[in-house]
């Protein structure tokens, strides 16, 4: 299984992109993991939010391959543990799995095209966190759950 983050927006920010790698590299020891940043889309300021997210949207269903496993971040998602977290993982690496793929939307969220396309509606918190931070949160809790499958030391119950 390949673990795939996407996320709408702009490059990793300087103060979340070291954070971002590390993580990325240790969850690189257990699956194949890879970012694809998506652009936003050209003259995203002339268009409406409805407009722009349904634009995001089509671009997003186009990248997706058929056996894609797509979880959507949103906060109107389901709350899990970092336990639940490792399960639903190794659940999906259990299924053959092709490609896990974690979708982060863009300013305006997941357009509903893509909410209906999607496997898992996850929601990481009821806070509202900025799209940079949220890339680290997810990549810390991705490696999180790599090594509570390895039952390894760095989680802590």
């Amino acid at each position: 299984m390949k673990i795939r983050f996407w996320s709408i927006g702009k490059a990793h920010e300087p103060y979340v992109k070291a954070g971002v790698e590390d993580f990325t590299k240790r969850i690189s020891n257990y699956y194949p993991v890879e970012w694809t940043i998506i652009p936003v889309p050209k003259n995203s300021g002339m268009l409406s939010e409805a407009d722009l997210k349904k634009k995001e949207g089509e671009i997003i269903l186009g990248w997706l391959q058929k056996d894609d496993y797509l979880v959507a971040l949103d906060e109107r998602g389901k709350q899990i543990s970092s336990e639940g977290l490792a399960e639903f993982i190794m659940k999906r690496g259990n299924e053959s799995v092709k490609n896990l793929v974690f979708l982060i939307g863009g300013a305006y969220g997941i357009d509903e095209a893509v909410m209906k396309r999607a496997n898992y509606k996850w929601s990481l918190s009821p806070l509202v966190f900025p799209h940079q931070l949220v890339r680290l949160i997810l990549a810390e809790q991705v490696y999180r759950a790599c090594s509570i499958n390895r039952n390894e030391k760095y989680h802590h119950s």
